[in-house]
């Protein structure tokens, strides 16, 4: 099957069966194959796993080589939360597409994103018809609180990873967005990354693993 988005696809090995999916989101300007990373390490501990990668909809304004969700040269929020809008509709069009070639329902499917992959993959964990596994996101944000509130259908369970010397999404989006889940009565687990700026190292990776792990 041809996926309405280009992806970067990690099988497991030996053509072992497939029973659940990770379905990471790149950042900003970057695309599924550098996203991808995070599956050298988890794969291992997720043998039943497929890992699904892929490229944003749209060619990064300021990255031609890279992809994007929604562009960030116009900071109005008003557009930003138009462009996320269009990029969700892609996206809940490329799980449905997954979750057919894959035989996979939402309670098998982990939503992950770096940045601004994280921020969509809060809107679409909080927003489908049925609860996905788990949300796990890095170094994100809410991109709109009142409109997402008014659209929540599901409190699927969350673990949201942020560096504390974050200079380009700020760490106090994490505290903003932990307030968003607490009143909304979603099951949020948060860290804070000592002497962490925008990336995900080793640590955050081996956090969100056991977290994987304990909800997939």
């Amino acid at each position: 099957m041809t996926f309405c988005l280009d992806s970067t696809i990690i099988k497991p090995e030996n053509n072992i069966d497939i029973h659940s999916a990770i379905i990471l989101l790149h950042g900003y300007g970057g695309d599924g194959k550098d996203i991808s990373m995070l599956s050298l390490n988890w794969k291992r501990y997720l043998p039943n796993t497929v890992f699904i990668c892929p490229n944003g909809h749209e060619q990064c304004s300021i990255n031609p080589s890279g992809f994007q969700w929604f562009d960030l040269t116009n900071d109005d929020p008003k557009y930003i939360l138009e462009q996320s809008i269009k990029a969700e509709k892609k996206l809940n069009q490329f799980i449905d597409e997954i979750k057919e070639e894959f035989h996979l329902k939402n309670n098998k499917i982990c939503l992950s994103g770096f940045s601004q992959g994280c921020m969509m993959a809060i809107n679409l964990g909080l927003t489908a018809k049925q609860e996905y596994s788990c949300i796990v996101g890095f170094s994100g944000k809410i991109i709109n609180q009142d409109y997402l509130n008014s659209r929540k259908k599901v409190s699927t369970n969350t673990l949201l990873i942020h560096g504390d010397s974050d200079q380009v999404v700020s760490s106090s989006f994490l505290l903003e967005a932990k307030d968003f889940f607490i009143r909304n009565n979603i099951n949020i687990e948060t860290y804070l990354i000592k002497n962490c700026d925008h990336n995900i190292p080793v640590e955050a990776s081996s956090i969100a693993l056991k977290y994987i792990l304990k909800k997939i």
